[in-house]
């Protein structure tokens, strides 16, 4: 069960700052950066999900940064507080803004651990594939991955995932949910989470608000929308340069319908994966049982700190 504590949702320790990772549109990303208590063992990238911010890894920072982390949690393009541009919601793109923040704005030099869940997960990969020079290890899942054999094999037409047509719809998303954000994400939060009390009434009015905002839910679309270049991307990458080296973790709740496709996906782009799962946790797995991703996270991570 999430705890309440406080100090884990907006622990003294963080830092909150801003960078502008691509001038030609100023688009402008919020992020976290909370340091190692102790001495630090490594850096570590949260990549969020949708419809999810920053916030959704308010349990995880503060415990992850006690094991000697430095975490990084940004708000994407398009989501929390930052910028909201007109285009660029390809996960190539993406990961490419969260490597200027880190490599350029923090100057962060060594390769990092990078962790994403839902489109989260498929920015980690994207970041992995992409940058792979300044990737330690990387964790990602809760997705069914553009360009994967699972997901052009009819995964993405799943009933499961109904939700991937219709956000690609053209305006359409947009105007039924205009005035009703709240009560859609309460949906999309209910119907994949095995644990509730992980997504409290108290946090869908955060993430409601955060949605509602100018551009939001249409920001949020955009990345499903941006699918087909995603597919073409993670496949002419994999053609190029093969399977990568980048040690690897399928990342995935117990109870999640997603888990029956994480290892085969995963072994598909990466020479060596391991699946990482968190137990009593449906999708939302840093909020539904934090401990345990804390727990399973740093594991995998401490084989391959420097």
């Amino acid at each position: 069960m999430a705890s309440s504590n406080p100090k884990q949702v907006n622990d003294q320790s963080w830092t909150h700052g801003s960078a502008i990772v691509d001038k030609e549109n100023e688009v402008r990303i919020h992020y976290i950066d909370c340091a190692a208590h102790d001495e630090e063992k490594g850096v570590m990238l949260l990549i969020h999900g949708y419809p999810q911010t920053s916030y959704q890894w308010r349990y995880v920072i503060t415990p992850l940064s006690e094991k000697g982390l430095r975490v990084i949690a940004p708000d994407y393009r398009g989501a929390g507080d930052s910028s909201r541009p007109k285009s660029g919601f390809d996960k190539k793109t993406i990961a490419d803004d969260l490597y200027q923040l880190v490599h350029d704005h923090l100057s962060i030099r060594e390769p990092i651990h990078v962790v994403g869940q839902d489109i989260g997960g498929m920015i980690a990969h994207a970041y992995a594939a992409w940058h792979p020079e300044h990737t330690k290890s990387v964790m990602w899942g809760e997705c069914p991955l553009p360009g994967a054999k699972p997901y052009e094999s009819g995964f993405k037409n799943s009933p499961k995932v109904w939700h991937f047509a219709f956000h690609q719809q053209l305006d359409l998303p947009e105007l039924l949910t205009q005035g009703r954000e709240r009560v859609y994400l309460k949906h999309f939060y209910d119907r994949l989470c095995f644990n509730p009390s992980g997504i409290t009434p108290g946090d869908v009015d955060h993430y409601g608000a955060s949605f509602a905002q100018p551009g939001g839910m249409r920001c949020g679309f955009e990345l499903y929308r941006a699918f087909p270049q995603d597919s073409k991307d993670n496949q002419a990458q994999l053609r190029k340069t093969g399977k990568l080296k980048v040690p690897a973790a399928a990342l995935n709740g117990e109870q999640s319908f997603l888990l029956e496709i994480a290892k085969e996906q995963t072994e598909e782009f990466y020479k060596t994966c391991e699946v990482v799962t968190i137990d009593r946790s449906g999708h939302w797995i840093g909020e539904e049982n934090p401990q345990d991703f804390v727990d399973k996270v740093f594991t995998f991570v401490e084989k391959h700190l420097r």
